[in-house]
């Protein structure tokens, strides 16, 4: 998802809380639970959660909670994430290009990143090279993938301009230095719905559709999430 590059001030200052905890039991039988606010869905081997309200326009406070001898506890929480300058709607009625958050649980399962690889990943991570690109071409049976144009496939010469124009990971070196993807819209992509949506680093303002936290949050997450967790996103308000 492109990033805005407007500056908006009034940037809140990031901070840690004491750790409270939840009771890990799903609400009424559905697999359901509620942390810091946002409702999660669960499948049974899910024991990591980050959780993002957005209860406040488009700043939302972002945490990273673990299941531990039966009880969530939050090991991470940073008060100035941000969500999309278009809002957040239900991940089913989102639109490319409308600068909208989807709602929603959404699984994690990689990582990329301009930047080296955090101490103790152990999602897997890409490093960012010379040419690589999110597909956000329509046309693309890659579309919502991470590709390198000498792979071919789609239009990464389309200028930003155009709505089917790909994401040149390299012009984002601030925002993607760590990037957790979010699986929305993947693996079986409904076109013109979205592609792109991740958990990066902040930049000055809103994000286009993307969660945005500090560069602390990123690299703590990233030395957390362990694939054999089964971490999830959820994304409310």
């Amino acid at each position: 998802m492109r990033i805005l590059r407007a500056t908006l001030a009034g940037i809140v200052v990031i901070g840690l809380l004491s750790i409270p905890t939840a009771p890990a039991t799903p609400l009424d039988g559905t697999r359901r639970i509620t942390l810091g606010g946002v409702t999660v869905r669960l499948d049974l081997d899910t024991r990591q959660v980050i959780t993002v309200n957005a209860s406040r326009g488009w700043r939302a406070r972002v945490s990273l909670w673990r299941k531990s001898e039966g009880r969530w506890v939050r090991r991470l929480i940073a008060f100035d994430g941000r969500t999309g300058y278009g809002g957040l709607v239900p991940g089913d009625q989102r639109v490319q290009g409308s600068g909208s958050t989807p709602l929603g649980t959404f699984p994690i399962t990689e990582s990329f990143g301009n930047a080296a690889r955090p101490k103790a990943t152990a999602l897997p991570y890409h490093r960012v090279r010379r040419g690589d690109f999110w597909v956000q071409d329509n046309a693309s049976r890659h579309y919502n993938t991470l590709r390198n144009k000498h792979q071919g496939g789609f239009r990464w010469w389309l200028p930003p301009s155009d709505p089917n124009s790909s994401e040149r990971l390299r012009d984002y070196g601030r925002q993607y230095a760590w990037s957790i993807v979010i699986d929305y819209n993947r693996p079986d992509p409904v076109r013109h719905r979205g592609s792109g949506i991740f958990l990066h680093v902040n930049g000055d303002g809103p994000t286009a559709g993307c969660v945005s936290a500090p560069r602390w949050f990123l690299r703590k997450a990233l030395a957390r999430l362990r694939p054999g967790l089964h971490p999830v996103i959820a994304i409310g308000r």
